[in-house]
């Protein structure tokens, strides 16, 4: 995929081993320093799966600064599925059945200091390009919450049980030792959508923009300090006025 620019912000895909460490660099600022660790200002979040993954950038034109970054896992199809950081922590055995090239979609993240909605529609808009070039037909990954504890959570787990779990053909299985299965535990619980909406993390409220689904249970990361659902979002399933603006968007 060839770089591309939009408004103040460029998205390219990593070339250089400096690219994928600035890349782990900004990860490890949004998924690590949080949690109060000391900095020397040199830590990275790295894993074995970086060096199988592409790394998008999203750099602010003027100064080269990156703002944004996510990794993705390109898949022949759910044969495959094994082999994605998704996998780790859920049971997907359903989805090997799944028969198209899939994407899985990792470590989104947006740099603390930035508060700019143009990052993300870049973010997205470099994706949609990559989807439509290379034919994918399911994209997927992991939605993080921030904070491990169910009631923080529970307006948005609300909603997600009551709109968006997964077809039950797809659905994604117990596989961590720790989740909480909110589908079961807030069966009774009716959500506030406004409420909802407004707590869900902004990657997961764009998968379901475009049709997305989740698992029925979240997963506790102990050492992220999260709770994370899968999500998958079929290409053809997404309604044509969002798949009109993403394109467009990517124009």
């Amino acid at each position: 995929m060839q770089p591309f620019r939009r408004g103040r912000y460029q998205a390219r895909l990593a070339e250089t081993e400096a690219d994928v460490s600035a890349a782990q660099r900004l990860r490890w600022l949004c998924f690590i320093a949080r949690n109060g660790v000391a900095d020397d200002g040199a830590l990275r979040d790295a894993d074995a799966l970086d060096a199988e993954c592409h790394h998008m950038l999203i750099e602010e034109v003027a100064t080269g600064r990156l703002v944004c970054c996510y990794r993705f896992l390109p898949l022949s199809g759910g044969a495959e599925i094994a082999r994605s950081y998704s996998a780790q922590f859920y049971n997907l055995k359903a989805l090997e059945a799944f028969d198209g090239p899939m994407v899985e979609m990792g470590r989104f993240c947006i740099h603390p200091e930035w508060r700019d909605a143009d990052i993300i529609r870049c973010a997205w808009a470099a994706m949609t390009r990559y989807v439509d070039e290379a034919g994918v037909e399911m994209l997927f990954g992991c939605s993080s919450f921030v904070g491990t504890e169910p009631e923080a959570h529970a307006e948005a787990f609300a909603m997600l049980k009551e709109r968006h779990l997964a077809p039950r053909r797809w659905l994604p299985r117990v596989k961590a030792p720790k989740v909480f299965r909110f589908a079961r535990a807030l069966r009774l619980r009716k959500p506030d959508p406004k409420r909802a909406m407004a707590s869900m993390p902004p990657l997961l409220r764009s998968y379901l923009a475009m049709g997305g689904w989740v698992s029925d249970h979240a997963v506790v990361d102990s050492s992220l300090r999260t709770m994370h659902v899968f999500t998958g979002v079929e290409i053809r399933a997404i309604p044509p006025a969002r798949r009109r603006l993403l394109r467009a968007t990517a124009g």
